[in-house]
C-alpha cells in the first residue's frame, strides 16, 4: 500500500501524487483500466499478481478517487472498476512516462518521430492486431464528442499524424526531426481517397494531438471530408499505448495507420509508416479485403 506522506512534504504535490500511484501495481492497474480492461479476474490474468494485492490495490485507488466501483450484475452484486475523472487525467501522466522510456530505456535516446521497425514501440503496435479497442470518446474538430469508430462503417481507417502547420505554427527545427514532415500531405491523399474508402464501406479518421480549434481551421482550410478526433487528453493514446514524441513541450503522436473493424478489434497495422503514400494504399486495400472475412 502508498505510504503515508512525510509532514515535511505535506505541501509537496510530487510527494502527493507519488504517495497515490508512485506504486508499481498502481500505476499497471491505472494503464490496464485505460485498456479496456475492467473486472478483477481480467486485471489479475493481465498483470499475473496476487488477488491479495490486487484487492489491496483496488481499493487504495478507490479510496484515493482514482477509480470507482460500477456494478455490472445483480445477485450477487459484482463491481468492476473504472477510472474517475481524477483516473483519466493521469493519462498523460502514464503516456509521458512511456514516451520518455521508450526514448531514453527503450531507444537511444535520439528524438523522433518515426522508429526503428525493430524497436520497442514498433513490436508494441505490431502487436496490436487481435486487440480489442475499448469504448472512449474524443473531440472531433466540428466540436461533437465522437467515438473513434464509426459503427454504420464495416471498418474505420485511424490515421495518426504529428501535426499540421496550419493554422499554428510548427516549433523551430520541427522539420529536422525524423518522421514529422508530411502531415498536409496525408490529409490530402486520404481526402482524395475518401471516395475510394467509402465505396470499401470504411470510414476515415484522422488523429492527432492538437486542438480541435486548430484541426477545425485545417479540415475548413483543406476540405477535409471526415473528422479530424484530438487525443489531447491521451485517451487514445493511453487505450492502445499508441507510440509518441515530444517537441515543441507537447507530445505527439507518431504517423501510424490502423484499421478496425466494427466488433473494434485492430485488423492491421501499418507502423513506422515511412512511405505515406503507400500506406494510403494499402490502408485502402486493406478495406477493400476485409468487408467479406470481418
Amino acid at each position: 500500500m502508498a505510504r503515508a506522506v512525510p509532514e515535511r512534504d505535506a505541501a509537496c504535490a510530487i510527494a502527493q501524487a507519488a504517495a497515490v500511484v508512485g506504486d508499481w501495481w498502481s500505476l499497471l492497474l491505472v494503464r490496464e483500466t485505460a485498456r479496456g480492461r475492467h473486472r478483477f479476474d481480467e486485471l489479475q490474468q493481465e498483470l499475473d499478481i496476487s488477488r491479495k494485492v490486487l484487492a489491496e490495490r483496488l481499493v487504495h485507488l478507490v479510496d484515493s478517487g482514482v477509480l470507482e466501483k460500477v456494478p455490472y450484475q445483480h445477485g450477487p452484486v459484482r463491481h468492476e472498476y473504472r477510472l474517475t475523472d481524477a483516473g483519466r487525467a493521469l493519462l498523460p501522466v502514464l503516456v509521458s512516462m512511456q514516451d520518455w522510456s521508450d526514448r531514453w530505456l527503450l531507444g537511444d535516446g535520439t528524438l523522433t518521430g518515426s522508429s526503428d521497425e525493430h524497436g520497442a514501440d514498433a513490436r508494441r503496435m505490431l502487436a496490436l492486431p487481435g486487440t480489442r479497442l475499448p469504448r472512449i470518446t474524443l473531440p472531433g474538430h466540428l466540436g461533437e464528442q465522437l467515438d473513434p469508430l464509426d459503427g454504420d462503417a464495416t471498418t474505420t481507417v485511424l490515421f495518426c499524424y504529428p501535426a499540421t502547420g496550419r493554422p499554428s505554427p510548427l516549433p523551430d527545427n520541427w522539420s529536422d526531426i525524423p518522421g514529422t514532415v508530411g502531415c498536409t500531405l496525408e490529409n490530402r491523399l486520404f481526402r482524395d481517397a475518401y471516395g475510394d474508402f467509402t465505396a470499401a464501406g470504411a470510414a476515415v479518421r484522422g488523429v492527432s494531438t492538437q486542438r480541435p480549434d486548430e484541426q477545425r481551421e485545417f479540415a475548413k482550410a483543406e476540405g477535409i471530408p471526415f473528422p479530424l478526433l484530438s487525443d489531447m487528453d491521451a485517451r487514445l493514446s493511453a487505450a492502445l499505448r499508441l507510440p509518441t514524441f515530444r517537441a515543441g513541450q507537447s507530445l505527439r503522436l507518431k504517423r501510424a495507420v490502423l484499421v478496425v473493424d466494427r466488433e473494434r478489434t485492430v485488423r492491421h497495422v501499418q507502423f513506422p509508416v515511412t512511405d505515406i503514400p503507400a500506406a494510403v494504399d494499402a490502408a485502402l486495400r486493406t478495406a477493400q479485403e476485409l468487408p467479406g472475412d470481418a
